[in-house]
């Protein structure tokens, strides 16, 4: 559980800093500014994920013994690992199923990110992710692609 004083209001929104330039799988620049950081309960159009060939050729081509890291769109900090405990081919089924990709607990990475109690799943530094949707299995974190799509930092 986070505090609600991690989205109080700082020099860009709810983050220090825009969305990093060039983010991963070529998702939308703008869209993904609004989205992380002046925005607190909408969220790309749900199915956004199906609509970036990129992101669709990473998860298809990625073996499977290794997963992908997700990363903030702001900081480049890591936020998520998919799958983990898991495959691929289930970890996409379940975020089809749902319209975002969906992380489970073994995949967060906890340093970097918290939930707040209305279930609002935010970064450390304020980015806006998604909502934890729990379902029968547990925690469910339906999480916005372009909020994830950063580089990591060097």
């Amino acid at each position: 559980m986070g505090p609600e004083s991690i989205m109080k209001k700082k020099a860009h929104g709810t983050s220090a800093t825009p969305v990093q330039e060039n983010l991963r799988w070529n998702v939308d620049r703008s869209v993904a500014d609004r989205i992380c950081n002046f925005n607190r309960h909408y969220a790309e159009h749900s199915g956004y994920f199906k609509t970036v060939p990129e992101f669709l050729n990473e998860t298809n081509d990625t073996p499977a013994d290794q997963e992908i890291t997700f990363y903030d769109s702001n900081t480049g900090k890591p936020l998520f690992y998919a799958p983990r405990g898991r495959t691929m081919e289930q970890f996409i089924k379940e975020s089809r199923n749902h319209g975002w990709p969906s992380f489970r607990d073994d995949e967060v990475e906890w340093k970097n990110v918290r939930v707040l109690m209305n279930g609002e799943t935010v970064s450390v530094d304020g980015t806006h992710l998604g909502h934890n949707l729990p379902d029968r299995k547990g925690s469910r974190y339906c999480i916005n692609l372009v909020c994830v799509a950063g580089n990591p930092t060097k």
